[in-house]
């Protein structure tokens, strides 16, 4: 899977993969979506967002989450 608006530059916000080199990490996005917020309150806190850099950061952090093995709790 290719991603054209994802950076990681090691000397931009210590290498953590960001939004088209804006300094908004991937992380901050998909954790305001976590948190309910809608695309368009996300789009009017950081107005250098577009849409497709919010489905673009979901889709990083699923191919993310895919490439390793999380330990999960079993329920008892």
């Amino acid at each position: 899977m290719k991603f054209v608006r994802i950076t990681v530059k090691p000397t931009q916000m210590g290498g953590v993969p960001c939004i088209r080199a804006l300094r908004i990490p991937v992380a901050t996005v998909v954790g305001m979506m976590a948190d309910g917020m809608t695309e368009a309150e996300i789009l009017g806190a950081y107005p250098d967002l577009e849409s497709g850099d919010l489905r673009e950061a979901l889709r990083f952090a699923a191919e993310s989450v895919r490439e390793r093995e999380l330990p999960l709790l079993v329920p008892a």
